[in-house]
C-alpha cells in the first residue's frame, strides 16, 4: 500500500479491485494497493509533428510536395477524451502516439490537397491550414488526440509550375508596381502641379497685396510730399522775396552812394579842367606847351573815363530818375565845352603841337621796336667782309629802324619833322 504521484504533464490511471473502472489521475496523487490494483501511466506532453506529403496530385492534377507542422498532445483535462486515449495508446510509447497522429494527420493533409488547386493551397496557405485542422481534429479528437495547431510549412513543385505562377505574379506585381508607380507619379504631378498653383495663387494675391499697401503707401508719400513740399516753397519764397526786397535796397543805397561819389568826381574833374586851362593860358614856350600838350591828353583819358563811368550811371540814372539825367547832361556840357578848348588850342600852336605829339611818341616807338629783343634768348648773326658784328651790329639796326621814322611820319602827315624841329629851333 501507498501513495503515487504524478507531474503535471502525465496522467495515472488505477485498474483493479476497488473500482468498478479505471480512475485517471491528472498531475496529482492517490493511495493505491499494490497486490490489487495496478497503475499505468502515459504523457500529456505536447508532440511536434512534421508532415510531409510528397508528390500529391491536386485538383487539376499537377503534382506538388507539401510540408506541414502540427502541434498535438493527449488531452488530459477532458475526462472522456482522456478515457479515449487511455483506450487507444495505454501502454505504447510517446513514438508510437506520435506516429499513429502522423499517419492520421498526413492522410488527411493529402485528401484537402487532392480537393484544392495548386493556385488555392499557394494563394491562400490559411484556408488549407484551416482545412486541414479542422479535418484531422475530428478524428483524432476520438482517440482523445487534440491539434494544438496545424501551420503549412513549404510547398514544392518539381514540375515548375509554381515557379510558373511566380513568374506570372511577378510580371503582374511589376505591371501593377509600374502601374502603381505611374499612378503616383501621375497623381504626384498633378498634385504638385496643384500645389505649385495654389503656391503662385497665394504669391500672386500676397504680390497683389503688397503692391496696393506699396501703392497706397506711395500715394499717402506723395500727398505728404506735396504739402510739406508746398508749405516749404511757400516758405522758401517769402524767404526770398524778403532777401530780395532787403537787397534791393541795399543795391539802392549802393547807387545812391555812387550818384553822390560820381558827381563829386565830376565837379572835381571840372575844376581840374578849369585849373589846367589856366596853367596853359599862362605859358607860352615850348615846356608850357609840352605841358599844355600832357594836360591835354590828361583831360582827355579824364573825358573817357568820365564817359565810361557816365555809361555805367546811365543804369542808374534810369532807376532814379531824372535828376541823375541831368547830372550827365551838365557833365556831357562840360566835355563838350573841354573838347572845344582842345580844338582851338590844336589850331593855335599846329606844328608846334604835331611836334609835340610825335616827340613824345617817339620813346613808346623806339621801346616797342627794342621789346623783341628783349624777350631773345640766342641771336645767331651772319656777317661777312668788313661788316659790324656782335651787339654793334645789333644797335646799327635799331638805330637804323628808329631813323626810318621820319619817313614814315612824312608819308603819314606830310610833315618834315628834321625841317619842323629846324623851324622850332629858330
Amino acid at each position: 500500500m501507498g501513495f503515487e504521484t504524478c507531474g503535471p504533464n502525465e496522467a495515472m490511471v488505477v485498474s483493479g479491485c476497488l473500482y468498478g473502472k479505471p480512475r485517471m489521475v491528472c498531475g496529482g496523487r492517490i493511495y493505491f494497493f499494490s497486490c490489487f490494483q495496478q497503475i499505468q501511466r502515459i504523457s500529456l506532453n505536447t508532440m511536434t509533428l512534421i508532415i510531409s506529403s510528397p508528390m500529391v496530385y491536386t485538383a487539376k492534377g499537377v503534382p506538388i510536395s507539401v510540408t506541414g507542422v502540427a502541434q498535438v498532445k493527449v488531452q488530459g483535462q477532458n475526462q472522456e477524451m482522456l478515457a479515449s486515449a487511455c483506450q487507444q495508446f495505454l501502454g505504447k510509447s510517446e513514438k508510437d502516439i506520435m506516429h499513429i497522429a502522423h499517419e492520421t494527420l498526413e492522410g488527411h493533409q493529402r485528401a484537402i490537397m487532392g480537393n484544392m488547386t495548386v493556385e488555392e493551397i499557394y494563394m491562400d496557405r490559411k484556408k488549407f491550414s484551416q482545412h486541414v485542422f479542422e479535418v484531422a481534429s475530428s478524428d483524432l479528437v476520438n482517440m482523445g488526440i487534440a491539434v494544438v495547431s496545424y501551420t503549412l510549412k513549404d510547398i514544392q513543385d518539381a514540375e515548375g509550375y509554381l515557379k510558373s505562377l511566380g513568374k506570372a505574379r511577378i510580371c503582374q506585381v511589376h505591371r501593377d508596381a509600374r502601374i502603381g508607380e505611374a499612378e503616383a507619379q501621375r497623381d504626384s504631378g498633378i498634385r504638385q502641379s496643384q500645389a505649385e498653383e495654389q503656391h503662385m495663387k497665394a504669391r500672386f494675391t500676397n504680390d497683389t497685396e503688397i503692391a496696393q499697401a506699396q501703392r497706397d503707401f506711395e500715394l499717402m508719400k506723395a500727398n505728404f510730399d506735396i504739402e510739406v513740399n508746398s508749405k516749404k516753397a511757400q516758405s522758401e519764397l517769402a524767404y526770398d522775396l524778403q532777401a530780395a526786397k532787403t537787397k534791393q535796397k541795399i543795391m539802392d543805397e549802393k547807387m545812391q552812394i555812387k550818384v553822390v561819389e560820381r558827381s563829386q568826381q565830376i565837379a572835381v574833374q571840372e575844376q581840374e579842367i578849369l585849373r589846367r586851362e589856366k596853367e596853359l593860358e599862362g605859358q607860352v614856350h615850348r615846356p608850357a606847351d609840352a605841358e599844355k600838350y600832357r594836360l591835354e591828353k590828361i583831360a582827355e583819358a579824364t573825358r573817357n573815363k568820365v564817359v565810361m563811368e557816365a555809361e555805367a550811371e546811365a543804369e542808374a540814372i534810369k532807376l532814379k530818375g531824372e535828376a541823375e539825367a541831368f547830372a550827365i547832361e551838365a557833365k556831357a556840357k562840360a566835355e563838350a565845352e573841354q573838347m572845344a578848348k582842345k580844338a582851338d588850342a590844336w589850331k593855335e600852336y599846329k606844328e608846334a603841337a604835331m611836334v609835340d605829339m610825335v616827340l613824345d611818341t617817339l620813346p613808346k616807338v623806339v621801346a616797342e621796336v627794342a621789346a623783341p629783343l628783349a624777350q631773345t634768348k640766342l641771336i645767331t648773326m651772319v656777317s661777312g667782309g668788313d661788316a659790324e658784328i656782335g651787339a654793334a651790329k645789333v644797335t646799327g639796326e635799331v638805330v637804323s629802324i628808329v631813323g626810318q621814322l621820319s619817313t614814315v611820319v612824312e608819308s603819314m602827315t606830310g610833315m618834315n619833322l628834321a625841317q619842323t624841329v629846324k623851324v622850332a629851333k629858330k
